[in-house]
Formats: structure tokens, sequence, C-alpha cells
């Protein structure tokens, strides 16, 4: 037994090489990172299979309870049996990819299994489809909101199990019971314990790859915030040839791209880092990578030097990311990122370009509706000011910061919604009306941010009608009640916060009805909100006196706006304005 536990110390710490390897591959994680789509499990069932066939190839024949020393066991006697990490590979597919891989990587290495022992040994497909499919299903009942995979005790335990499992078929489908005994009192103890440590090891290895992936994550979410800081005065300036040096500049210092270059729809505005000595502004965009993401729209990854599309014969240049930048819902240009080492290209690059681009986007509205503002009569530009609350801003940023170490994922996210929230707040700056469904957008995006601040304090139930998602109203009029609501309707309490809001067609009208259970709204001050300023310990009621203003003006005295106290407690608003479609 003795012999049987090093050797098979060998055969786990050969796949536990191999999976150390594949979880440095970046395509490899990638695919863990996806794999609740079909199609990554299928390529994780694939692997795994390959896997577990290895295992199949370097077990250790066992006849006649004697080890039979071998290499690599293309065959078997009929009479022979096989100790491997067969059951550790097939548990941890299981536990990885969910019961469809471990089932599936189970039935590969059940029928290999059968065709190496030239048709004997039936027991172990159906065996082995057990082992992957229960790993599977337990490994999805070990799963938490904090871990994405089952932690490395419980899945120790798990292999453990699954041996077990395999144990039990070799005992009464070996041969006669008594044979099955003596094989099993031979191989399960090392078995058991090597495939349970196995197991240990290798989703150690997975959790701690995963979670050095989520800390780089956070430092890059970290640099984004200072790169948008920076970049911002720049794309205020539009796109042109001295904003985009300066804002290639600052990319490539916080991402260590090896070049970043910057065009607009039709040449080169910018190109810093390697290849600047033919990568020219002002010539034309000049690669069909380029071409191919202003036609269609969509980022782009190159992966060799064929795909860069780069005609100079010394470009230094091997991959490369491109994204669309937009404004207004059209292209004006593109954002590349260039590798020299292909490898530098990793899952993290392309989220990070990805957010990147959103945000950059963003930035590029911001200065065409400054642009646009100075046209405005001041009168406007100060009412329309006065919607961007700073103070919000700057907590959200110190929520997506205090959350960066702790939840990189959640705070990538997070930092998209506050891209959304503004550019809702950029599009009201020049539109009259907008949509029920993107004024919703705007709303969920302001939610996600204050709700991250304040995790389950308050609960925001929306009634929307159907057919009422394309009528027109005044950009923030639900995102003001909503805010103002959060803001003053419950002082400090923090619990049994509610807030409903009911959209639906009445007569003619759009009808808003934001209602909430908070303390209510003083008498005296309720006669004046939406009328005048009101002063308080938390705002000047500005908005509400705004939002009144701008209805009455838009809809000339056909639309209203009420607030008023409920008689079981909090307070109700309703603003109804005429229905105006969206024409298409």
């Amino acid at each position: 037994m003795l012999e049987l536990f090093i050797l098979m110390m060998e055969r786990v710490g050969l796949i536990i090489l191999l999976a150390f390897l594949l979880l440095n591959v970046p395509y490899f994680k990638k695919i863990l990172l996806t794999r609740e789509r079909s199609a990554s499990k299928v390529r994780l069932a694939l692997i795994f299979g390959v896997f577990a066939i290895i295992s199949n190839f370097t077990g250790i024949e066992i006849t006649q309870n004697e080890i039979v020393p071998s290499n690599i066991l293309t065959y078997l006697s009929s009479n022979a049996s096989i100790a491997n990490t067969r059951t550790l590979v097939i548990g941890v597919s299981g536990l990885v990819g969910g019961p469809f891989v471990g089932g599936f990587v189970g039935l590969i290495a059940g029928i290999h299994r059968v065709i190496q022992g030239a048709g004997s040994g039936f027991f172990y497909i159906p065996s082995s489809l057990i082992v992957g499919s229960l790993s599977g299903i337990i490994g999805q009942r070990l799963l938490t909101k904090e871990h994405q995979f089952p932690q490395a005790k419980q899945s120790a335990l798990v292999g453990a199990l699954m041996e077990v499992i395999q144990m039990l078929f070799i005992l009464f489908f070996s041969g006669s019971l008594l044979e099955g005994l003596m094989l099993v009192r031979l191989i399960a103890l090392p078995m058991i314990l090597l495939n349970s440590v196995g197991t240990f090891i290798f989703m150690s290895i997975l959790i701690t790859t995963l979670k050095q992936e989520e800390q780089a994550k956070a430092v890059q979410t970290h640099d984004v915030l200072e790169l948008a800081a920076e970049t911002l005065p720049y794309f205020r300036e539009g796109l042109n040839e001295h904003s985009c040096q300066k804002v290639a500049r600052i990319i490539q210092h916080y991402t260590k791209t090896s070049a970043i270059s910057m065009t607009d729809t039709h040449q080169i505005l910018a190109h810093v880092g390697a290849g600047d000595d033919h990568h020219i502004p002002e010539l034309e965009v000049i690669t069909e990578l380029s071409r191919k993401v202003l036609h269609t729209g969509e980022m782009t990854i190159a992966r060799t030097r064929e795909e860069v599309g780069c005609s100079h014969p010394d470009c230094p240049l091997q991959a490369a990311i491109v994204i669309p930048l937009y404004a207004h819902q059209k292209i004006v240009g593109t954002l590349k990122m260039y590798f020299t080492n292909p490898a530098q290209l990793t899952h993290v690059e392309e989220q990070l370009a990805e957010g990147l681009g959103t945000i950059f986007s963003s930035q590029i509205e911001l200065g065409e509706a400054e642009l646009q503002s100075k046209l405005l009569k001041e009168a406007e530009i100060k009412s329309l000011q006065a919607q961007v609350n700073p103070h919000f801003f700057f907590n959200a940023i110190n929520t997506i910061s205090a959350l960066m170490r702790k939840d990189a994922e959640k705070a990538r996210k997070l930092l998209l919604q506050l891209s959304t929230y503004f550019r809702g707040n950029l599009q009201g700056a020049i539109q009259t009306t907008i949509p029920l469904t993107q004024e919703l957008d705007q709303v969920n995006a302001y939610l996600s941010l204050e709700q991250a601040r304040f995790p389950d304090r308050y609960q925001v139930e929306f009634d929307i009608e159907r057919g009422t998602e394309q009528c027109e109203l005044p950009p923030y009029a639900i995102q003001i009640l909503v805010e103002n609501t959060i803001k003053h309707a419950f002082a400090n309490r923090k619990t049994n916060n509610q807030v409903k809001v009911v959209a639906r067609r009445i007569d003619r009208h759009i009808v808003i009805d934001v209602w909430d259970n908070g303390i209510g709204i003083p008498e005296e001050r309720r006669k004046l909100l939406g009328k005048e300023p009101v002063q308080s310990e938390k705002g000047t009621g500005t908005a509400l006196e705004n939002l009144a203003r701008r209805i009455s003006n838009l809809y000339s005295g056909s639309g209203t706006f009420q607030i008023e106290n409920r008689p079981t407690g909090g307070s109700h608003v309703r603003l109804a304005v005429p229905i105006r479609e969206k024409k298409v």
C-alpha cells in the first residue's frame, strides 16, 4: 500500500501541475469567469475531459492485487484494474462547472476507461457519470454570494465522498464480491486520501489565482477613477490632435500598455508608445481593424500581428483592443490599446478597455454638451445645472473607492452605473422631454449607487403600466421625486423605508405617483413646495420648484404637480402631463 501511495502522489502531482499551468492561461481564466454560458460549459467539459483521459493513461495497473510497473496504459487486460486520478478530475470538473460539465466529463472518462479495458469494466460509465453530476450539484449548493467557487476544505470533503462512491462500485461490480473487497482494501485508502488532497490543492490554486485577478481589478478600478479625473479636462475640448495626444499619454501611464492610439472617424489623432515612428497623427485611419470597428460599432480584439493589420514590415505591435467611442449614439472615433506581447492581453485588460470606452464616451458627450450649453440663455443654464448634485457625485465616488478592495466586480458595475447616471444628466441638458423608459434607466442608476451606500435601507417598488414606456415627460421628473423622497421622507430612520413609483395612463395623460411611508411634510412647508424654494436641513426645495416650473412652461397649464400628506402617514407626490408619444 505504501508503494501505491507514493506512485499515486506522483499522478496527483502531475494533474496539479497541469492545473497550475492551465490556470495561468488567459483563455482558460476567461472561460472560468464566463462559465455560466453554454459555450463556456462545453469548452470546460472538453478541457477536463482531456485531463480525465490523461488520468486513465497515467494510472497504475493492478493485476491480482499486485502493482504492475508501466508508463503509459494504452491497454488493460480484462482482469486488471487501475488506480488513478480520474475521479479527482471528474469531481473537480463538477465543482467548477456544475452538473452538466461534471456529468459530461464523467461520461468521457467512463467510456475511455471501458475502451482502455477492451470492453470490460462497463460499470465505470455509470459510476463516473454519477460522480460528475453529483459533485456538480453539491458544488452549486455550496456557492455563496461571497464565493464564486466552493471553498477548498469543502471541496476536499466532496472529493473524498466521490472516491468513496467509486469504491462502492468497484466493491460490488468488480468480479466477485471477494475480489472487489480485496481490491478495495488495497487501493481505497490511498485513492480517497490523495484524491481528496488533490481536490483541495486544485481548488486552492483556482481560488487563489482568481482572487489575484480580482485584486488586479481593484487596483485598476482605482487607477480608472484617477485616469477619468485627469482626462476629463481634455475631453471637454472635443476630439482633436492636442486633446487626444494628452489623453493618450495619460492612458498609457495608467494602463502600462505598449502603445495607445486615438482616431476620429477619418484619421489618426494621436499615437503614443511603440510604433510611433509610422503610426503618425494626420494620417488616414490606416488599419482594416480600425475601419471594421468604425463600421460595426463593436469592441474588437486582435491577438496576432496579422489581425492588427499594420502594413509596416517592422511594426512591433502584436495584439490590440480597439474600442469605439460614442457621442449621442453615434461613433465619433476609436481608442486603441496595443501590446507588443500578446500574452499581456488578458481578460482584465478586456474589461478595462470596455469600461474606459464607456467613461470616455460619456466625457466626450460632456464636452459637446458644454459647447452647446454656451449657446443657451443664462437662465436655462442655471436651471439645468441645478439638477446635478455635486454631493451625490462625491458620495458615489467615495462609495466606489471603499468597495474597490472588498468587491472589485461590484465597484466596476457601480462605476458604469455612475457613468449611466451622468450620461442621463447630459442628455437631459439638451432635451426638453424624454421617454419614460429612459427616465427609469436614470432612476435605476441613481438607486444602484444610493443603495450601495445604504444597503437595504430603502425598498423602492416600481409599478409601470404596459404601453407607457415610450410616453414622453420632462427629464429628471421621476429622479427628482425619488431623490427628494429618499433625502427627506424618512429622517434618520434606517428600516421600513418604503417608496412606490406608479406610472399609468389616465384619460390622455401619463400620471406619475410617488408614495412613501415616511414622516410626512409639515403643512406650512408642504404648501410652498413646488412654488418657491423652501429651506430645510437637507436642501432648498429648488429642484421641486424647477420641476413644477418646467411642467407649467412645457404644457401651458395642462400639466399638474401636486404634493399631499397621506392619512396613514408619509407623503404622496403626483405629476401628470399630456401624452406625447415619441415618434419613430
